[in-house]
This record gives C-alpha cells, sequence and structure tokens, in this order.
C-alpha cells in the first residue's frame, strides 16, 4: 500500500476528488489545540461525542529523542485503563480519528492515536491523494512505524494506561498497520483491522505484508471488510482465510466479516462511503473482541 504505483483507492470512496476541504479541530469540543487539521471531508461528520469527563487532547511522546505527537483520550482520573491503539488512514489524525478515541474512551480505554507520518511529511496539508501517497505515505517504513507503536503503548503504560490489556485498531492504511502489530508485539492481545490492504509488493521500507504474516500473529485480529471494496478484493480476503488457518493459535483464532454492498471506508462517517448499519455493527464487533480476546 506505500507504493503509489501499486496502491489502488476506492475511488468512489474519495469522489469527489478536487481537493480536501480545511477545517480546523474544534477546541472545545476536543478540550485542545491539536492540529489545525486539514480533513479530506466529502460529508459532514456523522458522529459527534462528547468529551465532557474525559481527558482529551495533544500529547507528545519520547521516541529515541524524536518527540512525536498524538492525540489521547481517556476517562478523566483514572488509571489502570486499558489501552488501544487507534492507527488512522493515510489523512493522518484529524476530528474522525479524535472521535473514534474519543468513542473508546467512553468505554472505559485510554485511547491514544499517534501521528505517525510526521517524520515523512504533513499528511493533512495535501490535497491530492496521488501526491499525499508519492511525498509521504509511500516513505513511511514499517519498521519506524512499528517502533513508534511500541514507544505509544509504553507511553500509555506511564499515563494511566494497564498495557497487559493493549489492543488496536485501524482504518485503511491503518487496517494494514493493525495486522503488522499484531504480529509483532506479544503485548497485544487484539486486533481489529477495518479494511486493510492483506498483500503487496515487497520493498525496502515495507517488506512484508499481512498475508505473509498470518502464521505469525501474536494475538487474533478481527478483519471487517466490504463485499464491494474496489481495492481489496474478497479473493484476497479468501486467500488470508486459508492462511490463517493453517497458522499458529493466534492466526486460527482470528476472523473476518465481510459486510454485503459496502466498499472501502464504510467507518468513515465524514466521507459518502459511509454505511451507518455496517459500521455500528462493526463497532460493536470491535467492543466485543476486544473483551472477548482479554483487551478490555
Amino acid at each position: 500500500m506505500h507504493n503509489p504505483a501499486h496502491w489502488q483507492p476506492d475511488l468512489d470512496s474519495l469522489a469527489p476528488p478536487r481537493s480536501f476541504d480545511r477545517r480546523a479541530f474544534v477546541r472545545g469540543a476536543l478540550g485542545s489545540g491539536f492540529a489545525a487539521a486539514t480533513l479530506p471531508v466529502m460529508a459532514q461528520t456523522v458522529v459527534k461525542t462528547s468529551t465532557e469527563g474525559l481527558t482529551a487532547g495533544e500529547v507528545t511522546i519520547d521516541v529515541n529523542g524524536f518527540r512525536m505527537p498524538a492525540y489521547r483520550a481517556a476517562p478523566a482520573g483514572r488509571s489502570g485503563l486499558p489501552v488501544v491503539l487507534v492507527i488512522s488512514e493515510i489523512f493522518g489524525v484529524h476530528e474522525y480519528i479524535a472521535d473514534v478515541t474519543h468513542r473508546f474512551a467512553r468505554q472505559g480505554y485510554l485511547a491514544i492515536a499517534p501521528e505517525l507520518f510526521v517524520r515523512q511529511g504533513d499528511a493533512q496539508s495535501y490535497g491530492e491523494i496521488a501526491r499525499l501517497m508519492a511525498e509521504v505515505i509511500s516513505k513511511v517504513p514499517d519498521a519506524q512505524v512499528m517502533g513508534d507503536l511500541d514507544a505509544s503503548a509504553a507511553w500509555a503504560g506511564a499515563h494511566g494506561g494497564d498495557t497487559r490489556r493493549l489492543g488496536i485498531t485501524g482504518f485503511c492504511w491503518g487496517g494494514r498497520i493493525t495486522w503488522l502489530y499484531s504480529a509483532h508485539n506479544p503485548q497485544v492481545k487484539a486486533g481489529v483491522a477495518w479494511y486493510g490492504r492483506l498483500a503487496g509488493q515487497s520493498t525496502a521500507l515495507t517488506p512484508r505484508h499481512p498475508l505473509e504474516l498470518a502464521g505469525e500473529l501474536k494475538a487474533p485480529v478481527l478483519g471487517l471488510y466490504g463485499e464491494k471494496d474496489a481495492g481489496i478484493p474478497l479473493d484476497g480476503v479468501e486467500r488470508m482465510k486459508a492462511a490463517l488457518a493453517g497458522g499458529n493459535p493466534a492466526a486460527r483464532a482470528s476472523e473476518f466479516v465481510v459486510y454485503p454492498g459496502a466498499g472501502h471506508a464504510f467507518h468513515a462517517d465524514y466521507r459518502p462511503s459511509y454505511l451507518k448499519a455496517a459500521a455500528e455493527d462493526g463497532w460493536q464487533r470491535c467492543l466485543a473482541w476486544f473483551q472477548r480476546q482479554g483487551a478490555a
């Protein structure tokens, strides 16, 4: 997915393909001045989660001397919380991703969404997806992302989180990363991958993809995918299922749900691809999966 020549977005879910509208976070809503975000907004954001009773806003995480920005939300004044890493689409941590952290915080989690592209560039400043992929996303090494997520989990453990109950979820680009991180960190209890790419070209920066790592999972992953996703054909999902079935216990415990009629980004309530029924069902399955696997 990192290589623009081989990444094929679901253009229907990204239309109209003119430019992204600029929208800033609302300080009052988020309780923080986290990033004047440029959003790929094609429709009004549907879900707005109150931050009342939450601690929500920007933090910085030290990663070997690099100060990585992240957005976190948690129930105010509480500790010993289960931790969930929330991994964004290619557009970075904007209002939709921040709201997802609020939704998890309302369920009792310390949710943290790190900005994983900042060394390569500002994903939120781009108005063209092709340029964003070529100039930023394609230059992000998987190894760098794994290290950033390790640092995010460690930060959470030092700031009120219980990393013995660590989960990860991600959308599109972040869905692929969810599979990778679930094969990387033995602390992870569960992953939920929303329409993350399963196969791709191996490069120096992206040497292995979920299909190749299926037998190395450290935690079971729930894959939430769309039947009509133009970028992730169903035969790829079937190949992943077969690879998981022949893998270790975590692989064999992994599951897929494919939503009939759903395309890419069906959970993204700020885009025309949003499908309310599939998004809400997937959210409930996500919470139940974390509960079932000990990440709640």
